[in-house]
């Protein structure tokens, strides 16, 4: 693709003949790629001058071809994380949890349906606040239900070879060969022990944490009430969110609507009428039901073997970055409801009424639950322990505590298992910091 180069006119030449005048113009373009093999574009330079004298006019063109290599569009930059970040403080039990949603937006909200109430007009739902299955995350749902399972499964085996202690005085929880020294203990008897930890060996619960909701039929029904509150089974947290997200469990049906649902404001105009539950569905002791509860799932499975313990431990990783993963796509569709004082929680557009919150100021409340919009970590708690570098070192101490780091207990089993630990756990791990020696603290600033 060659262009021609526009001459220079005769008008911009200097009429003295005496003077040497020269005139200069230059063009310059891009061709497009020469192959597709070679990343490379071929850049073309034309320049042209006009030498005048006392005797003669010379034109001369020059071409300068060079090639450049082309930036690779495709190429995506990695995120970068942060070096030794601290995790944020817990909030204070005597206070209630911060809202998830700005509470002025929830309030924009709050006057826009009043305001469409008042004028008679339907809220507008879309699915799932309509109660009808949104079709695209389905086979999320699934995936979900299975990384479940395998995480139950791979944890349980896990734990026959790594050794996790428990303090039975609070919650803490330690993945190593022994307890650790550090005096953290907030239990009851605390003080007599100088905040040391009571350590007793753990099991699978205090590495996946049971989180447990009701389990509804209908989740736009009948709420469930103080009394009726034993009519209902109560199964992980997890579960029934992807039951309700479209899985199939004939030991928990669940109603699937195929008009939706109306509403006035606040108020429930059509459901499709209310169905009751079907009974007897549900079999007791069933394998599907046990693959799901966490609940004497070290006992079911035999420990692995030496040479299977890495596999193992990178496909429990693997399903827990699904599940956590999984879980967050659902939740930004799916209504879930947490208390903001106490840890309860209800999967469905609106909490229930049993009076079972024992947290702050719960006799103003009448033991009920103030519920809010939840967050992944409530329904899915990653229980943050202490990283080990040598889980048979010696054991950790007060003294030394701002050199070591974090980790969710899932991803520290399963990192001294012998997985690989993902990107996003690596900053609070604090894994590019030596630990100093005992004689060693009292020389670090």
């Amino acid at each position: 693709m060659l262009q021609t180069v526009p001459p220079v006119t005769s008008s911009l030449w200097n009429s003295n003949p005496s003077q040497r005048v020269v005139q200069k113009g230059s063009m310059e373009f891009k061709s497009p790629q020469l192959s597709s093999i070679s990343p490379h574009n071929l850049l073309l330079k034309f320049r042209c001058e006009h030498l005048q004298n006392a005797e003669s006019t010379s034109s001369r063109t020059f071409l300068c071809a060079s090639r450049r290599p082309l930036q690779d569009l495709s190429f995506k930059k990695q995120k970068a994380y942060p070096q030794n970040v601290d995790l944020p403080t817990l909030p204070p039990k005597k206070k209630k949890k911060p809202y998830p949603i700005p509470i002025e937006k929830i309030r924009q909200v709050a006057k826009k349906d009043k305001r469409l109430a008042e004028m008679g007009i339907e809220k507008p739902l879309e699915p799932p606040k309509n109660g009808i299955l949104v079709p695209d995350l389905i086979h999320v749902a699934y995936e979900v239900i299975d990384a479940w399972k395998l995480l139950i499964k791979g944890l349980a085996q896990l734990l026959h070879v790594i050794p996790v202690y428990g303090c039975s005085e609070c919650s803490e929880v330690h993945v190593a060969h022994s307890g650790h020294h550090i005096q953290n203990c907030q239990g009851a008897t605390a003080a007599k022990r100088r905040s040391f930890h009571s350590w007793v060996r753990g099991s699978i619960n205090d590495i996946l944490l049971p989180v447990e909701s009701y389990h509804l039929y209908d989740p736009f029904g009948r709420r469930i009430k103080h009394e009726s509150r034993f009519d209902y089974d109560r199964i992980p947290a997890v579960v029934e969110l992807c039951i309700q997200a479209g899985v199939d469990i004939p030991e928990y049906p669940s109603r699937r609507r195929t008009k939706p649902i109306r509403m006035l404001g606040k108020k429930v105009i059509d459901c499709g009428g209310f169905v009751e539950e079907p009974r007897p569905w549900r079999s007791r002791g069933s394998s599907a039901l046990s693959d799901l509860d966490t609940d004497g799932a070290c006992g079911r499975l035999p420990p692995p073997s030496l040479a299977d313990v890495p596999r193992i431990a990178q496909e429990t990783m693997d399903a827990y970055e699904v599940v956590r993963l999984g879980v967050t796509k659902l939740m930004r569709k799916y209504s879930v409801k947490a208390c903001g004082y106490c840890p309860e929680v209800h999967i469905g557009p609106w909490g229930h009424n049993v009076k079972l919150c024992g947290a702050f100021k719960h006799q103003w409340r009448d033991g009920k639950h103030g519920w809010q919009d939840a967050v992944v970590d409530e329904v899915f708690p990653p229980n943050y322990v202490w990283h080990i570098q040598d889980p048979k070192g010696p054991p950790l101490r007060s003294a030394l505590k701002r050199y070591y780091g974090k980790a969710p207990a899932v991803v520290e089993v399963c990192m001294q298992a012998g997985a690989q630990v993902p990107e996003q756990y690596k900053p609070t791990m604090r894994l590019d910091i030596i630990v100093p020696g005992s004689e060693e603290v009292d020389l670090v600033a």
